[in-house]
C-alpha cells in the first residue's frame, strides 16, 4: 500500500510542481471584450447621431444596451466561467420578472381598453336593440 502513496515526488526525482490557487485568464480576452464594449458603445452613440426615430431606434438602442450587459456579467463578473447552477440562480430570477412586467403591461393595456368600452358615459354608448 505504500507504493500506491501519491504524495511522492516523481520517479524522475524533480520535486512535484507548485499546485496554482485560483484560475487565470489570458489578459486578450479582456482585450477583445473591452473592443467589443467600445464598438458597441460606439454603435449606440451612432443611433443618435444619425436620428434614428421611433421603434427602431428604441430596438437598436436596447439590443445594445442588453449586448454590453451580457459581455460585463459574462466576462467581467467571471459568469462565463461559473457552474451552470450559479448561472441560473442569478439569471432566471431577473428574467423572470421582467417576464412577469411584461404580461402585467399587456394586462394593463387590456384593463384600460376594457373600461372604456364599459365604463362610458350613456351618451357615448350604442343604444340598445329590443
Amino acid at each position: 500500500m505504500a507504493d500506491a502513496d501519491l504524495t511522492h515526488a516523481p520517479p524522475t526525482g524533480e520535486p512535484p510542481a507548485p499546485q496554482a490557487h485560483g484560475q487565470q485568464h489570458p489578459l486578450g480576452i479582456y482585450f477583445k471584450i473591452w473592443g467589443l464594449l467600445f464598438l458597441l458603445s460606439l454603435a449606440s452613440y451612432l443611433v443618435d447621431y444619425f436620428h434614428f426615430q421611433g421603434l427602431l431606434r428604441w430596438t437598436l438602442i436596447i439590443l445594445f444596451m442588453l449586448l454590453k450587459a451580457g459581455l460585463i456579467v459574462s466576462v467581467f463578473m467571471h459568469m462565463l466561467w461559473e457552474r451552470l447552477a450559479l448561472v441560473y440562480a442569478i439569471l432566471v430570477p431577473p428574467l423572470l420578472l421582467i417576464t412577469l412586467l411584461g404580461i402585467g403591461a399587456l394586462e394593463a393595456d387590456y384593463t384600460f381598453l376594457t373600461r372604456g368600452t364599459f365604463f362610458a358615459p350613456v351618451a357615448e354608448q350604442p343604444a340598445a336593440t329590443h
